[in-house]
């Protein structure tokens, strides 16, 4: 990787500053393309990033170049793509008109549609997806944490992208069925609306049978859809993705053995779709829940959880309140308030 060009960060929220002060804190070129309040933020306080295991790293503030101007693009030899799904035709319109045509583009985004909208609006390019599993929460004052355990994965390519983009403490692997470890992905982000709606913390959530109960019944229902649709999805946790509903199932001691061996989260660790709530932004319900009932309704399925979650993230969204605060019951049976379900 030519150490005179810098891997630009298109759209840095949460996760593009965590990957992109990871990246300069070792040393690399970061160009962060971001909104005024943000680029604010980092130039008045730097850039902080921490983990999960204690450990915290600071930004060297020549490696950064900050700008709301898409033009900081022009000369990086990588484009990590970070922007919600909602945004990805907007920011592959900004990347073709500002970034080399040797740029690698590579999607660290929710969802399972954003690479083949990256390739429509970049043809020619070279556009890798990839998938980040682990959550970041913004604290403030230039500071990102990362809350969970994992390692990015891109697509493989021929010229050894994942393993040249790799720092220590941000591993970035290399795969071959980078659409498995995407729909896999996918599943496992079937919570984060149900954390979205729960307000409490993910450990927290994850301790308590009722939750793990729905969020088993949200995957099983999600896996049956994308196994209609002949997709195998490969799990980003060590367990295996068909494994997991009957697992979530299990005792809370024997789950909390296991969750400890498997994933490490922070006490706090929340969903971005929380996060999106509480902030009053539109979340990605439409990318997530939203992908399993269009499956169902193509293939002739019902997907009862799916709708219900979607209304209730909905009606979230238009209170404006922040998370409503629900118990697994009241998202079962939507007792919580009166919501109509998306027709089919």
């Amino acid at each position: 990787m030519n150490a005179d060009r810098p891997i630009g960060i298109a759209g840095a929220g949460s996760i593009g500053c965590f990957v992109g002060g990871m990246l300069a804190a070792s040393g690399r070129r970061v160009a962060l393309l971001a909104r005024p309040r943000l680029i604010q933020e980092i130039a008045r306080n730097g850039l902080r990033v921490s983990s999960f295991d204690g450990s915290e790293r600071m930004a060297a503030v020549d490696r950064l170049i900050l700008s709301d101007d898409p033009s900081i693009l022009r000369d990086a030899q990588t484009v990590l793509v970070t922007v919600k799904s909602a945004d990805t035709g907007e920011i592959a319109e900004l990347i073709a008109r500002h970034a080399s045509t040797d740029a690698a583009v590579i999607s660290l985004q929710n969802g399972v549609g954003n690479v083949p909208l990256l390739r429509d609006r970049l043809p020619g390019r070279n556009v890798l997806g990839g998938m980040v599993p682990f959550n970041v929460v913004a604290l403030g004052d230039g500071r990102f944490h990362r809350s969970t355990s994992g390692d990015i994965v891109i697509a493989q390519d021929d010229v050894g992208t994942a393993a040249r983009l790799s720092v220590p403490g941000l591993a970035i692997k290399a795969t071959a069925n980078i659409d498995g470890v995407q729909w896999g992905k996918l599943i496992v982000n079937l919570n984060n609306a149900l954390n979205a709606l729960s307000n409490i913390p993910l450990r927290q959530q994850l301790a308590q049978r009722g939750w793990r109960q729905l969020f088993a019944d949200q995957m099983a229902e999600g896996l049956a859809a994308v196994r209609a649709e002949g997709i195998a999805p490969v799990s980003p946790t060590p367990l295996p993705s068909n494994w997991m509903p009957h697992l979530l199932r299990l005792p809370d001691a024997l789950f909390g053995m296991l969750l400890g061996r498997t994933m490490k989260i922070d006490p706090e660790a929340r969903s971005s779709m929380w996060e999106d709530l509480q902030r009053r932004r539109r979340t990605e319900i439409d990318y997530l829940q939203g992908v399993i009932t269009a499956i169902a309704d193509r293939r002739g399925l019902e997907a009862p959880l799916s709708r219900r979650i979607i209304a209730l993230i909905r009606k979230a969204e238009a209170d404006g309140k922040g998370s409503p605060g629900l118990t697994p019951e009241q998202i079962r049976d939507g007792s919580a308030t009166s919501i109509e379900q998306p027709r089919r």
